[in-house]
């Protein structure tokens, strides 16, 4: 059974940092692009950043710069550095794990992120 389980989530202040990490129970964790997405109150799921096997990288506008992805493919993880945190980053960060050439598609749970003073 696969799971994608997502961790690091939290409350931080404005200016501030957190870095999640999202574990996969996935069987050839390479074959998978994996991304992390973001979700705020009354507003769409909404890309964040995505990361290839071979560490290839996709930002969304608003948190390039302040976000980077990253993978540790012998761990079967993903993890996202946020620094630079604003209040608008405040949404639930879902991980996501996309098999290359399917239609093969996993989410987590989801990890709150707030950014308030």
């Amino acid at each position: 059974q696969v799971q994608l389980v997502e961790s690091g989530g939290g409350l931080v202040q404005p200016g501030g940092s957190l870095r999640l990490s999202c574990a996969a129970s996935i069987s050839n964790f390479r074959l998978y692009v994996m991304g992390w997405y973001r979700q705020a109150p009354g507003k769409q799921r909404e890309l964040v950043a995505t990361i290839t096997s071979n560490g290839s990288t996709n930002y969304a506008y608003s948190v390039k710069g302040r976000f980077t992805i990253s993978r540790d493919n012998g761990k079967n993880t993903v993890y996202l550095q946020m620094n630079s945190l604003k209040p608008e980053d405040t949404a639930v960060y879902y991980c996501n794990a996309d098999k290359i050439g399917t239609r093969i598609n996993y989410w987590g749970q989801g990890t709150q992120v707030t950014v308030s003073s």
